[in-house]
């Protein structure tokens, strides 16, 4: 499984938060990683003209799951921490759910 870390220009992407947005994803998502041939990390800051505010962190993860279509899903935080733990949470959830009516059929 790769995993893909996107910023827009208003995240500053340095070594550190690429490091540990790959350890969260790999740690949430490693059990799907059979089922996965890439996770896209697009982290961004929602209202930066606004400097700072609750929620201004968003993180969208695109799982690309061999033979389907891929899945996306986002969450917004006051951190990008917080964002892309949510997210994570988000995308297990979602996981679980496509993967288990799989397994089922």
């Amino acid at each position: 499984m790769l995993v893909q870390i996107n910023t827009d220009r208003n995240i500053e992407g340095t070594e550190a938060l690429a490091q540990q947005a790959e350890e969260m994803i790999r740690g949430a998502l490693d059990r799907f990683s059979g089922h996965l041939t890439r996770v896209e990390v697009h982290l961004s800051d929602v209202n930066s003209d606004q400097r700072v505010g609750p929620g201004d962190k968003r993180c969208l993860l695109e799982a690309r799951l061999t033979s389907r279509q891929p899945i996306a899903v986002s969450h917004q935080a006051s951190t990008v921490e917080q964002a892309m733990d949510g997210a994570a949470q988000k995308m297990t959830r979602s996981l679980e759910k496509i993967l288990g009516r799989m397994s089922e059929r």
